[in-house]
């Protein structure tokens, strides 16, 4: 089975790929957007940049999926884009930085688990539950990092990080999961 852009005309293949990172471009500015969309709570602030994430995840996939939340991370090296318009290595290695760095590893599950979706109600479901993994990779590395750097136990880790933003990332996950089907479609639909 050939995969998109492999034995069409000359060109296409450089043409879906260069369409491709113009979508993770998008995708990590919108991420960018999603943290300034944000309640600023500690140690860590409600946004709607897991919102994002997950649908980079479904509509680009694994590979730029990931590859838009790793630009996301790198943006904000230099360039107040982190939640609460933070930005640089202080972030990236401070408190929030498990957060950030699961937010990569959180795309490349969600677009792994979710391949193949096409918009069926079974669709919905397993788009929706990858999802929901995705959010949990996000809080693994949330709790690591609140654990490593602020010295919290795995439970106070958990009450303090995860346990507030449950409700809220379940429901991102229940509307983003019929938002990025659909956004998916029209994606795949450019040749």
């Amino acid at each position: 089975m050939k995969g998109k852009g492999e034995g069409g005309p000359p060109g296409q293949s450089s043409l879906m790929e260069t369409r491709m990172l113009v979508f993770t471009a998008f995708f990590a500015a919108l991420t960018a957007v999603g943290a300034f969309l944000a309640l600023p709570v500690e140690p860590v602030p409600f946004s709607l940049q897991t919102f994002f994430v997950l649908m980079a995840g479904v509509v680009l996939g694994p590979r730029f999926g990931a590859l838009s939340q790793a630009v996301y991370t790198l943006l904000g090296l230099v360039a107040p884009v982190y939640a609460g318009g933070a930005s640089g290595p202080g972030v990236l290695f401070g408190p929030r930085g498990g957060y950030i760095f699961g937010f990569i590893a959180a795309a490349l599950v969600v677009g792994v688990l979710s391949r193949g979706a096409s918009g069926g109600f079974w669709d919905h479901l397993r788009v929706t539950g990858a999802m929901l993994a995705g959010v949990l990779v996000i809080y693994f590395g949330g709790m690591l990092t609140l654990h490593l750097v602020l010295g919290l136990d795995f439970r106070q880790a958990f009450l303090a990080g995860v346990l507030p933003f449950i409700p809220f990332d379940i429901l991102k996950a229940f509307l983003a999961a019929p938002l990025a089907l659909r956004i998916k479609k029209h994606v795949d639909a450019y040749p």
